[in-house]
């Protein structure tokens, strides 16, 4: 009898440590379950493609994870018991982890004939053969190359298509993720609101909550982080960035309820939470998760492009933008335009030019970057990348997406990738520097 309770009260014990530890590590498991049913979702319903664990960066928790497919959803768990995620596609705005399937408004309908990219005949390598060899690596070891990761490469010059390669399984159609180049397209949204009169950039007191010194918090200072807003951007289970992206319904509250860590406007620190804390201020009055289609792709014709939102509609403009390379070659050539697309004006003039001006935070993390562009001169004026022209400016994000934009030389280069881990990262700018040498000769 002693012995059986003695039974008894281990196995109490063991099943109350087993609990007590789940509950304990809930947020690192719902983290972990979150982002395998997100990347699921968009990679094999958004891009089509069919293997998402070979496709993004692999989950911590992958081996404990079963992924369920639905009717036009994912779910993930752990074990396929625990710490459930699902993430609900919707037609023209992608996945989105909440609870209940979202019901979005229809979306704008978005037409390529505005577009000249789209169904444009491809050059293949065109005169850049050598350039596009070394931005597949073709110089290294197919263990590197793999390591490599190059998806695709295009070229642009004047505004023609001269040169474009894609890997094995991948075309032109295909919609990649973008990471952290969306942060430059929402310069670009934030710009046509500007331009329409919407929007003022020094506007202030953006959340009714913001009682204390976070009122003073602008739109100028969300887009080139230097709200003063507490972050981390550090892409492990569980730190602000991935509870935001994975955890929260409504990420801008998320953001909009972290303290002060700065003034607003002394510091300069990277982070995914601004720019989504930013659209969820100037979203729910132009369109919701309809007003990236709305206000740029259907004027710019990018069909493929598809800005995810979150479970309340914000559209997750640090990071979620999945297009084609094709259409990402349009938003660098609208940009390179300075907002003029097909002989009409749709951003501010000189919009570009202000953007792409290092930010002059009296402290800074991040050298180099203006409001939503990496660009290539300090505040002093100082070039930061020699073997490109001063004027050169890029969007750049997670894995090797990252799009050069060369104004004084009418160039346009995208390249998509998955490069984790790799010291070839930069092979863009090396793309860029290669094309200008083969175009001057």
């Amino acid at each position: 009898m002693r012995t059986s309770r003695v039974i008894v009260v281990v196995v109490l014990l063991a099943v109350i440590g087993l609990v007590g530890g789940y509950w304990y590590e809930r947020p690192v498991m719902f983290t972990g379950s979150g982002y395998a049913a997100h990347s699921a979702c968009a990679t094999v319903i958004t891009a089509h493609r069919d293997n998402p664990r070979d496709d993004l960066p692999p989950d911590p928790l992958s081996v404990l994870l079963h992924l369920s497919y639905g009717d036009q959803s994912v779910t993930a768990s752990g074990l396929g018991i625990i710490a459930k995620k699902t993430a609900w596609f919707t037609p023209g705005y992608g996945c989105t982890i909440a609870d209940e399937r979202p019901n979005f408004a229809p979306p704008t309908p978005v037409n390529a004939q505005s577009n000249p990219f789209t169904n444009a005949p491809s050059p293949g390598d065109g005169p850049l053969k050598a350039a596009l060899d070394h931005a597949f690596g073709l110089d290294l070891s197919a263990t590197a190359q793999k390591q490599l990761g190059t998806r695709a490469v295009i070229v642009i010059h004047d505004g023609k298509l001269i040169a474009e390669r894609y890997a094995p399984g991948f075309t032109k159609d295909t919609p990649q993720i973008s990471w952290s180049m969306t942060k430059s397209l929402t310069n670009l949204l934030v710009g046509r609101l500007v331009y329409e009169g919407k929007l003022n950039l020094d506007q202030d007191h953006l959340r009714p909550e913001w009682t204390d010194q976070r009122a003073a918090i602008t739109i100028r200072q969300l887009m080139q982080m230097t709200s003063g807003l507490e972050w981390q951007e550090i892409y492990e289970l569980n730190t602000p960035v991935t509870r935001m992206l994975y955890l929260q319904p409504d990420m801008g509250a998320y953001v909009a309820s972290q303290k002060l860590a700065y003034p607003p406007g002394q510091h300069l620190e990277y982070s995914t939470g601004s720019t989504t804390l930013l659209c969820s201020i100037i979203a729910p009055k132009n369109g919701g998760p309809d007003f990236p289609r709305r206000t740029l792709f259907a004027p710019l014709g990018l069909t493929s492009a598809v800005l995810e939102p979150d479970a309340v509609g914000t559209p997750v403009c640090g990071s979620y933008l999945w297009a084609t390379p094709r259409d990402w070659a349009a938003i660098g050539q609208f940009a390179l335009d300075d907002g003029v697309w097909n002989g009409q004006r749709l951003l501010p003039k000189g919009w570009m030019a202000d953007s792409v001006k290092a930010v002059p935070a009296a402290e800074t993390e991040e050298i180099g970057y203006g409001s939503g562009w990496w660009t290539n001169k300090d505040v002093a004026g100082k070039v930061l990348k020699t073997g490109l022209p001063a004027d050169t400016y890029y969007a750049e994000g997670h894995d090797g997406q990252r799009m050069v934009i060369v104004p004084s030389e009418r160039l346009v280069v995208v390249q998509m990738s998955f490069t984790q881990h790799s010291p070839e990262y930069s092979r863009s700018l090396k793309v860029a520097a290669d094309a200008i040498a083969v175009l001057h000769h």
